[in-house]
């Protein structure tokens, strides 16, 4: 389960650090190494997001507008806004989801910090379901 403290290692440098994690927030720290590519096109149904960028370039495609936020630049995605983001450079975020819900369970499955480890393609389904009141993919 996941916690405060607790750090995720994702692919190609992405990592995140659980900050703070109650029923109202999950706040969470995300280092981009390197510049990305988009994650698949997703919403959250009854979470509101808030985000802070605190170093480089966040290139993000919200509601099919395609913008850059830099350092000092902070925007929201509210609930059922479908989006995507990843970084254009190196990057740091401060990033917010209200209520926190399960959200951080689900990066702890998708990045396999969890007690089951790496999920496998034929696990993507049964998490999709599992996890479909904090994030639905379009």
């Amino acid at each position: 389960m996941a916690h405060a403290g607790q750090v995720i290692e994702g692919q190609n440098g992405y990592r995140l650090r659980i900050v703070r994690l109650d029923d109202e927030l999950l706040e969470m720290e995300a280092t981009y190494a390197q510049a990305g590519t988009f994650p698949p096109a997703h919403y959250h149904p009854g979470q509101d997001e808030h985000f802070e960028v605190l170093e480089g370039t966040i290139r993000t495609i919200i509601d099919g507008v395609e913008r850059d936020y830099a350092a000092g630049e902070a925007f929201d995605v509210p609930a059922g806004s479908v989006h995507q983001m990843t970084s254009a450079e190196p990057a740091r975020m401060r990033w917010q989801a209200r209520p926190a819900l399960r959200l951080a369970d689900f990066f702890e499955r998708i990045h396999g910090a969890g007690p089951e480890g790496p999920p496998t393609a034929d696990d993507y389904p049964d998490l999709v379901a599992e996890f479909s009141d904090e994030i639905v993919f379009t």
